[in-house]
């Protein structure tokens, strides 16, 4: 056999597999309302926006989502075609990287569907400017040729709803945020119950038989995110598997220990910024890039990724000298607390 097909034997598994898991998130996705938990005002207010449209037989009015990555905003978008009825065109703002492209995916929409743009805060600003027109008149205007010669050509298009997800809602600039006349809506985190319910009927679709210590255990280190949660059932489904064990409270401790996930649901980084800032720099107060360089994480992650957390369960505090640790957070990691 060439070393030809030896390569690509070795490759056709791990693309299998990603597909297979790709395929198995979307069908841990609500396809009803009512098996969409949590987020329940703004469950409500999508129920009068999306109603009030169909009654009036017109498409819904353009809606942006906005919060943490894993609540659950690309699944609404996909709950929201799936209860209108709708076909829905996905796609992300980096993959339109020029006119040509927007134009492409809005030319070849039929009367009604629905745009969904994952990350919006990351479009083109030439794009964003085209999008503007497309979203208010449902026109797109196209310049073609250069120079003195240039022209303007303007083209009509079928009414359609665009839904947009961001993660970084200041990165978006005001005339965009102001063309969502459906709405802009914050996902909030979700509480242990909530997560509960998810991870529940995740596992029956799964076919995992979950005791309820092991679901409290899996729910009390998901962050309040379904997407993590989600993620420890499966990996602590496999580590069961594979050692032929029953889903306990013990397996599932076990299984995230090798992740390194702690009784709060902190990672290996999490621990690391809260250890170094108070066995380096005293419990702080110490900065953003001070920090940065002490634990080589780069400052982005730290303030979007690791931050927020820690702070929501008052191991960290930010204040205006920098961030300190507070003494929930020594004494979760061992050390002695000394009042300063």
């Amino acid at each position: 056999m060439s070393s030809k097909d030896t390569t690509q034997k070795s490759v056709r598994p791990e693309s299998s597999k990603q597909k297979d898991e790709g395929f198995l998130d979307q069908t841990l996705r609500p396809n009803i309302w009512e098996e969409y938990v949590g987020q329940e005002n703004i469950k409500a207010n999508l129920k009068i926006l999306l109603t009030a449209a169909e009654e009036r037989a017109h498409p819904a009015e353009h809606i942006l989502f906005y919060g943490p990555p894993g609540l659950g905003k690309t699944t609404l978008a996909h709950l929201i075609a799936k209860e209108t009825r709708r076909q829905i065109k996905i796609t992300s703002g980096p993959a339109i990287e020029k006119v040509g492209d927007l134009a492409s995916i809005l030319t070849n929409l039929a009367p009604g569907d629905i745009v969904f743009i994952d990350e919006i805060h990351r479009l083109n600003k030439m794009v964003e400017e085209v999008l503007y027109p497309a979203m208010e008149s449902g026109v797109l205007d196209i310049i073609i040729g250069k120079g003195p010669s240039a022209r303007t050509i303007q083209l009509e298009l079928p009414p359609f709803t665009l839904i947009a997800a961001t993660t970084r809602i200041a990165l978006l600039s005001s005339p965009l945020r102001s063309r969502f006349s459906g709405g802009v809506f914050r996902l909030e985190f979700y509480n242990n119950e909530e997560i509960k319910k998810i991870v529940s009927r995740s596992a029956k679709i799964l076919g995992v038989e979950l005791e309820d210590e092991a679901l409290d255990e899996i729910a009390k280190r998901s962050r309040f995110t379904p997407r993590t949660a989600n993620y420890f059932l499966k990996r602590c489904r496999d580590y069961a598997q594979v050692h032929k064990l029953s889903l306990s409270k013990e397996a599932v401790k076990n299984a995230l220990a090798l992740l390194e996930i702690d009784e709060l649901g902190l990672t290996s980084s999490d621990r690391r910024v809260i250890e170094i800032i108070i066995s380096k720099f005293n419990g702080g107060p110490v900065g953003l890039k001070t920090i940065s360089a002490a634990t080589s994480e780069e400052e982005a992650t730290i303030e979007e990724v690791i931050e927020p957390y820690l702070i929501q369960l008052g191991l960290l505090e930010r204040t205006n000298r920098g961030r300190t640790v507070t003494k929930k957070g020594y004494e979760h990691l061992g050390f002695d607390f000394i009042e300063k």
